[in-house]
């Protein structure tokens, strides 16, 4: 088995393909594919590698204008009509999905992983795929870093089109194991198992069903569970402990030790016959917030994260191969950060899985809508939730992040409607996942949230130090590169505020995360960083030091977040190029980066 290749590391069934690779395809300006019946047969015009979009070098094509509508088509050959399922980890934005001429179903949403049975449409033999995407450039979608319009601005940058992630088929039952949510309970040295089924209507006529679990650590088996299923839903407990060695106990998922269990759950129908089986893994880790501390299995846990928007030059949000996904994460190790916050996109799956055994924290951020309307609203929600399901096994996701610097809730800060928003959000939230924080809306103008977070890209350290000398004061008056000294008292001219209108700050643990963004002086006009640019190196590490330090020596922020780990097209503030190479000594940014740990 190997979870490294897998687009679905953690719900893996032995047999299982990648549909990665040469597809037929087609743009459709004129909107006729339809009436013409391409879902029949394609009048390709080009071939594009999937999974990269039409927009980018590696697809192929490399046309960064925006077209509504593309069609592809692609062909596999099947030994059986058995059933297999057809996964499209994301497309962007809406989704028609033909198999063998025949309507398999839609979808809308751009970062969510969906699938469609084959059967009854399943031959012997060759098979069509084939798939209609609808794409615009609405700001009432999910956009995240996308653009809007027909040049990149500020930092908004090339669109993102159709297929974006891999596309796989597996074979499986029509009834089968379809979602384990593992909850660990650190404190109880207990995992939490809730099996979902497929399709719930076989049970209720069917109550000797059952379901059988294993968890096993580095091969030796810890616990086991057979039990009876309640129509589509099981839930049953397994101990973690791990007897007959030195360290007996739970092994306890750390930054430093990342321990992973090995779960193997298998439904039995009510013969006893094996119906479906599926391999996974857990981290048993804590995370939970006391005394204005995030605290990691029970312990302080001090956040050196690093910005991390996941684009490449040559293939945009999709990264060129599961190698440069580890090769990102061994890097800002390499540079002393403990974690990283993934910004305005859902990573590869396989990105969270090379965190998880490697210790990595994650904080998971949805991409924003940028106005706020009840189509906005409605299409944000329905992913999110989305989202929060599909990644909540991941030990390496400690932070949830819906919104980010009021995009998309324009107004918070003395608007009803958008504060009920992101407080209905944190509590849906919260609903699915209790034991996560959640940040309501990272930057500035909280409502509710579990953490206070703040953006600031101040450039001297004795600035940060002045402002955030008391906590209470900003988190009362919020904060400004404006603020001034009068009659030897502070005054803000409010630019930002840390609440929003109608909430306050209740203790929460306080970080800053997002602040640096320092760039070298541009060769082109449109290139930027934070700030005034600097001309050398010995002039960024002067600046990059200041500012860290000033940071640490707060005692009461529990983290930062610093802006960012590479460039990303026009935003050049980045410690690495956007072909990974570093602008300045990586040693010298750990050292300041672990001064405080």
């Amino acid at each position: 088995m190997n979870r490294r290749e897998h687009p679905r590391p953690q719900l893996i069934r032995k047999d299982w393909r990648s549909l990665d690779g040469k597809w037929q395809f087609a743009f459709d300006d004129q909107n006729e594919g339809l009436v013409g019946e391409w879902y029949r047969e394609l009048p390709a015009t080009h071939e594009i590698m999937v999974p990269f979009t039409y927009e980018t070098e590696l697809s192929g094509i490399n046309d960064p204008a925006h077209h509504k509508i593309v069609w592809y088509q692609t062909t596999f050959e099947a030994e059986s009509t058995d059933n297999q399922v057809l996964y499209f980890e994301g497309v962007d934005f809406e989704s028609q999905v033909w198999l063998n001429d025949h309507l398999l179903g839609t979808h809308k949403g751009g970062y969510e992983r969906f699938s469609f049975d084959l059967e009854p449409y399943l031959t012997v033999g060759e098979n069509t795929i084939t798939l209609r995407v609808e794409d615009s450039l609405s700001c009432e979608q999910p956009r995240g870093k996308q653009r809007w319009l027909k040049d990149n601005f500020g930092c908004w940058y090339v669109q993102t089109t159709g297929i974006w992630k891999s596309v796989w088929l597996e074979k499986a039952p029509a009834q089968r194991l379809d979602y384990l949510k593992l909850t660990p309970d650190l404190d109880l040295d207990l995992l939490k198992v809730e099996v979902e089924l497929k399709d719930a209507s076989v049970l209720p006529d069917s109550p000797n069903w059952f379901v059988e679990a294993e968890a096993t650590f580095d091969g030796q088996l810890v616990s086991s569970h057979k039990g009876l299923l309640g129509h589509n839903m099981g839930g049953f407990t397994l101990d973690t402990r791990v007897k007959g060695d030195a360290c007996w106990g739970t092994k306890k998922w750390e930054t430093h030790a990342p321990e992973l269990y090995d779960l193997t759950v298998r439904l039995y129908d009510e013969k006893g016959n094996v119906v479906d089986e599926v391999l996974s893994y857990f981290g048993m880790r804590k995370i939970s917030i006391d005394n204005g501390q995030v605290m990691l299995n029970n312990h302080s846990l001090y956040q050196r994260l690093i910005l991390d928007q996941g684009y490449w030059a040559e293939s945009g949000i999709t990264p060129p191969s599961v190698d440069a996904l580890e090769e990102d994460i061994d890097r800002i190790f390499e540079m002393g950060y403990n974690g990283l916050r993934k910004h305005q996109k859902l990573e590869d799956e396989r990105f969270l899985y090379l965190c998880d055994t490697k210790g990595m924290l994650v904080w998971s951020e949805m991409p924003s809508t940028y106005v706020f309307n009840d189509v906005a609203v409605q299409q944000f929600t329905d992913e999110w939730l989305q989202i929060v399901k599909q990644y909540y096994n991941h030990p390496s996701i400690i932070t949830w992040v819906p919104f980010n610097e009021s995009w998309g809730i324009k107004g918070i800060n003395v608007l009803e409607r958008p504060q009920k928003f992101t407080e209905g959000i944190y509590y849906l939230t919260k609903a699915i996942d209790p034991y996560r924080p959640v940040i309501t809306n990272d930057g500035w103008e909280h409502t509710i949230s579990d953490i206070l977070t703040l953006h600031d890209y101040e450039e001297t350290g004795e600035a940060f130090a002045n402002r955030y000398s008391d906590h209470k004061d900003f988190a009362v008056h919020g904060y400004s590169n404006k603020e001034q000294i009068v009659n030897n008292e502070k005054q803000f001219n409010r630019d930002w505020f840390a609440f929003a209108s109608d909430s306050s700050y209740k203790g929460q643990p306080i970080i800053i995360s997002e602040f640096g963004g320092i760039a070298f002086t541009a060769d082109e006009e449109e290139q930027w960083g934070y700030g005034n640019q600097v001309k050398d190196e010995a002039e960024f590490m002067a600046r990059f030091e200041k500012i860290h330090a000033a940071i640490q020596d707060i005692p009461y922020l529990s983290g930062f977040c610093y802006t960012q780990l590479t460039d990303v097209e026009q935003e050049v503030n980045g410690l690495l190029t956007p072909d990974r190479k570093p602008k300045v000594d990586l040693t010298e940014v750990k050292r300041i980066n672990e001064k405080r740990r």
